[in-house]
């Protein structure tokens, strides 16, 4: 998916996840917007060990976004 990561649902709100954030399968971690349509990124279960990506920043399909351990 080639679009725009977005860290929280709108400007100035805390993020969906920091690195230490413990997700559960179905919790949001960020939102990718790809031809004006907001995609949520899901959670399988973990802890957030990385975040590889910066709000607003694009990104292209088949890169890593997020490290969850």
């Amino acid at each position: 998916m080639v679009g725009t990561v977005y860290v929280s649902n709108e400007p100035g709100k805390p993020a969906f996840v920091s690195v230490g954030s413990t997700v559960k399968e179905g919790d949001t971690l960020l939102i990718i917007e790809a031809m004006k349509v907001m995609n949520p990124i899901a959670a399988r279960g973990g802890t957030v060990t990385r975040i590889l990506v910066a709000n607003e920043q694009p990104v292209e399909f088949g890169e890593p976004l997020l490290v969850i351990e």
